[in-house]
């Protein structure tokens, strides 16, 4: 049964397992290992879901695309240094993820292009620095921006009109009630 158990381990860890990596078990409920170091990679793989520890270092990777990492929840330690990180608009998911995720890192990583920003360091990256940049976010990201924004506004005009209703209604109810007192002053009392 050990036996079994040892020969299924590899074969699932080699479904989600990038073909340029190698992967290994935490166990179970803690996730997976995953080294993509010094393999030359340009481009991000997809990653296990699970993925805790994930080493990207040593790699001709110029900029991670905006969203890739945002599925990795359990991630609790990357490795990215030792790349040719390109700062122009397109690094900008990468800043923006690291400094809520590992801020000691932005410090570590440099640019290696363009030459006005050579082995500057990611973390001290300004506006300034990587020009107009007009498209930061993924397209999903804004799509769920005009979604909230519409929705917002709708609870908004929501509100106004329920107490613009409720303000009324109690002006009608006032009226009403004087109404009806008026209306049994001059309704003579017959016995």
């Amino acid at each position: 049964a050990v036996l079994g158990c040892a020969l299924l381990l590899p074969m699932a860890l080699g479904e989600d397992c990038p073909s340029q990596c190698s992967c290994w078990s935490l166990g179970e409920p803690w996730g997976t290992g995953v080294d993509c170091s010094s393999r030359g990679l340009r481009a991000l793989p997809a990653l296990p879901r699970l993925t805790r520890i994930l080493h990207l270092h040593n790699n001709s990777l110029a900029s991670i695309p905006a969203g890739a990492l945002d599925g990795l929840g359990h991630l609790q330690e990357v490795r990215l240094w030792d790349n040719p990180w390109h700062c122009d608009c397109h690094i900008v998911y990468l800043k923006l993820w690291l400094q809520d995720f590992w801020a000691p890192a932005l410090a570590r990583l440099r640019c290696a292009s363009p030459a006005a920003l050579r082995m500057k360091a990611l973390g001290q990256l300004t506006g300034n620095d990587l020009g107009v940049c007009t498209r930061l976010l993924p397209t999903k990201c804004l799509q769920f921006f005009w979604r909230d924004l519409i929705l917002i506004a709708g609870a908004v005009i929501t509100l106004l009109l329920v107490a613009w209703a409720l303000k009324f209604s109690k002006k009608l109810v006032c009226q009403l009630r004087l109404g009806s007192r008026r209306l049994r002053r001059r309704i003579p009392k017959t016995h």
